[in-house]
Order: structure tokens, then C-alpha cells, then sequence
């Protein structure tokens, strides 16, 4: 099964608001996800086995080598400059989220974790571009496709300014407050 993508067009004046309210309220089967990216309406299909499998060995390894001061949220739905988007993985200051709805703009959030899938191009270059302008310090990127490890960091107005990558199955540095290299070679 394949990403489906939904446009509505706005009346004149306005912009964005149709939109919204029709992503707002919309429904989708158990498991699905829906996001907003750049005026499309994303809905995709659970995940492989192998996607989660990646992800799981990515926050299992943050978990043991971090400081206690941090949260994980799978799923978390983020409000960001250009649209709502839901991150594989979102890491945060202990205590970020708390209290928050299911959607929430991103203060206190750490890093954000993608694993490409069906939509490859969408994490790539769209979630790349929303994350950094909503200020996110760090994108981690697992490009199964290219296999791949990517992170942007130093997010200015328009785009990640920093990339470091390494083929899977080398060693990622992570910066602080994560502060250990990450072990790629067993992600895919």
C-alpha cells in the first residue's frame, strides 16, 4: 500500500484555513498516520517490521548512553512552520511534552528521528526544511533507500546548515546533550 496525498484548495482569502480544518478532522484507520507537509494532506500505512526495527535500535542505544534528563515520544505530532508533521521519534528535555496535546509546537525538543519508507523525498527534503525552520537543533535521518545515515544540525530560517553522514554501518557522532557515537551497523 502506497502514501495517499489529498489537496484542498482554498477560497480566496483564505489561505491555509480549509486546509487545516479539513486535516483537522480527519479520520484515519488504526495505525495510520496523517500529516500536513507543504499543503498536501499525507496519509500513509503502518510501517514495515523493519522500519520499527531500525528505530527501536536507534532509542535503544540513546536510552543506555544518555544522561536520565531526557524523554522519548514515538508518534509525537509537531506544529511546525510548514505544516504538522510526526516524527519517527522526537527526543526532548525531561518533562517537555508533559501536559501537551496531541499536537504541540516543538519547545524542548532535542532531536527528531526520521526512517525513510514509502516517501523517501518527503523526510529528505520537505521534513528537513520544516524541522530546521521550526529551530529543532538536530535531524537524525535513517535513508534506508540510500543506506545512509544523515545529520543536519545548526537550523536557520531556511534549512539545516551542518550535515554530517556516514554509510550504515559506521559510527555517527552525536553531539551533546547526546555526547556518544551512534552504531549504525545494525539498523538495516
Amino acid at each position: 500500500m502506497t502514501a495517499l496525498t489529498h489537496h484542498v484548495t482554498d477560497a480566496p482569502g483564505d489561505e491555509g484555513k480549509s486546509l487545516l480544518e479539513a486535516f483537522l478532522a480527519l479520520e484515519t484507520p488504526e495505525g495510520f498516520k496523517a500529516e500536513l507537509i507543504e499543503g498536501e494532506i499525507i496519509v500513509t500505512p503502518p510501517p514495515d517490521g523493519d522500519h520499527e526495527t531500525a528505530i527501536g535500535r536507534i532509542v535503544w542505544q540513546i536510552a543506555r548512553q544518555c544522561p536520565k534528563g531526557m524523554d522519548f515520544a514515538g508518534g509525537k505530532g509537531l506544529i511546525v512552520p510548514t505544516g504538522r508533521f510526526i516524527p519517527d521519534g522526537t527526543f526532548t528535555s525531561r518533562g517537555a511534552m508533559a501536559g501537551r496535546g496531541s499536537w504541540s509546537k516543538p519547545e524542548g525538543v532535542l532531536m527528531v528521528l526520521e526512517v525513510t519508507s514509502r516517501r523517501p523525498e518527503k523526510d529528505r527534503e520537505a521534513k528537513r526544511v520544516g524541522y530546521a525552520a521550526a529551530g529543532i537543533p538536530l535531524y537524525l535521518l535513517l535513508d534506508r533507500q540510500e543506506n545512509k545515515v544523515f545529520l543536519h544540525s545548526d537550523p536557520q530560517e531556511d534549512d539545516y546548515h551542518s550535515t554530517a553522514w556516514v554509510p550504515v554501518g559506521e559510527a555517527l557522532d552525536l553531539p551533546a546533550p547526546f555526547g556518544f557515537a551512534l552504531d549504525t551497523g545494525e539498523l538495516l
